[in-house]
């Protein structure tokens, strides 16, 4: 083991982290349902679903099987020419899994691929109506998008890319939304958003954000008016709306999707974009995969231009490995009754966090569906970090000055006692001493 962990850290990056002289890193050896299990014979909890995106768990056996029989027959063929049983397969089960009027569907190889997707497609759809001068997006400070460059310049301007601001195409950016989520809509929020918009109406091709979580630049939860402004704002000057559902979608903030969160009590009547972004839970965190899905406006708007081809398309773009392992996904989301199991873990985790405010470190505490965020005022050190998770056999990943939860929807009532309590003992740890350059900044 000692061997495998010295070449790894000698030759092999990982996220936002040191080459060398990281903290200690655990050599996973399998995963089934909620735990991840060492080489060294510590079985952990995956606390934050292995970055949001195992709803069904690890290894669920519907899924592995479907990858297996997939690739007897073919693991991959190009898309281009092509087309395949489980993309189309797929394809129909999304049609009737999204939301009604988005069955659009593009397939890409990640998040950050189907935000640059979702972009590209608001600019091409203005150049198709003769407006080619609308070439810019407005997004959201706080927002988090992604790791590629079209993604980094869709991020909180302020947040972790702000090293790679050179090679990032300029875009607008309003306030964070600063009305939370569980408090009265109040309409002054959207002041900062209105008046971006107004100014700079005649070059922005889009507006993005993520609906109601943001996620990676700060764990924060704000109120579904803004959205519904938001709609309204976009309508009125020709503008696309994206929302980039990769993070909050597939039942993590409790509906199906987080824009849901917009509807009238008893009413389907939710706010919808004109492009949406879906990932990480597709394919229940088995292999990568997103999509980026438009409306028939939009798609119909392409279709009929000059330019009649969406001008990208990636290498893997609907690998029939990972169709097979979405259409898996997405018939355990059919048949499971996830926005009840949601219900209960958000109960569980509300009752488990209320008590975490007295905590003479705590800054704030959030809790909406499969989320809970224990804010800090100083974050503890690696080292008492990596004693919690050892000492309670609970995998987190706290960035910055949040100690978070996501964990996958199956998890037990017990499991989420034992998480609450692990981020109990980070949060009642002695705040670390700064060090420039030491931190791990992703979510």
């Amino acid at each position: 083991m000692k061997k495998l962990l010295d070449f790894d850290s000698e030759h092999l990056w990982h996220p936002y982290a040191a080459l060398k002289n990281t903290p200690a890193r655990f050599l996973a050896k399998s995963a089934h349902g909620t735990t991840i299990e060492t080489a060294d014979g510590l079985k952990l909890i995956d606390a934050v679903s292995s970055w949001w995106c195992m709803a069904h768990g690890h290894n669920a056996p519907e899924i592995v099987e479907a990858i297996q029989k997939q690739s007897e027959k073919m693991c991959h063929v190009m898309f281009g020419g092509f087309t395949h049983e489980p993309a189309i397969e797929l394809g129909e089960k999304l049609v009737n899994f999204l939301p009604e009027g988005l069955n659009k569907i593009f397939f890409a190889d990640s998040g950050s691929i189907a935000v640059e997707c979702s972009a590209k497609m608001a600019v091409q759809y203005q150049h198709s109506q003769g407006r080619p001068e609308r070439c810019k997006l407005v997004a959201l400070k706080g927002g988090y998008h992604g790791d590629t460059a079209g993604a980094m310049a869709l991020s909180d301007p302020d947040g972790m890319h702000t090293l790679f601001r050179g090679i990032m195409p300029h875009h607008y950016f309003a306030e964070r939304p600063n009305c939370r989520f569980d408090e009265a809509w109040n309409p002054a929020d959207f002041a900062s958003m209105e008046r971006v918009v107004e100014e700079h109406k005649d070059e922005i091709a889009a507006v993005i954000c993520e609906p109601v979580f943001q996620g990676g630049n700060g764990m924060w939860l704000y109120n579904a008016g803004y959205l519904k402004s938001l709609r309204e704002l976009c309508d009125r000057y020709g503008i696309l709306l994206i929302l980039d559902e990769i993070a909050s979608g597939f039942y993590r903030t409790g509906p199906r999707f987080a824009m849901m969160h917009t509807a009238e009590k008893d009413c389907a009547d939710f706010v919808k974009p004109d492009i949406m972004c879906i990932g990480k839970a597709l394919t229940g965190g088995s292999i990568t995969m997103a999509a980026c899905v438009a409306s028939e406006k939009v798609a119909e708007t392409i279709t009929n231009s000059k330019i009649p081809a969406f001008m990208h398309g990636p290498t893997y773009m609907a690998n029939p490995l990972a169709c097979a392992a979405g259409i898996a996904s997405l018939t355990l989301f059919e048949n499971r009754n996830y926005e009840e199991n949601v219900a209960r873990i958000e109960k569980r985790l509300k009752q488990n966090f209320e008590p975490l405010r007295t905590l003479e470190n705590a800054a704030d505490v959030r809790v909406l569906g499969a989320i809970g965020v224990l804010e800090l005022k100083a974050k503890p050190s690696a080292d008492d970090i990596l004693r919690v998770i050892r000492e309670t056999g609970v995998w987190l990943r706290p960035f910055c000055n949040y100690v978070y939860t996501m964990p996958p929807l199956i998890t037990t009532d017990s499991e989420i006692d034992r998480i609450c309590e692990a981020i109990k003992m980070i949060g009642e740890c002695e705040p670390a001493p700064v060090v420039e350059g030491e931190d791990e900044f992703h979510e």
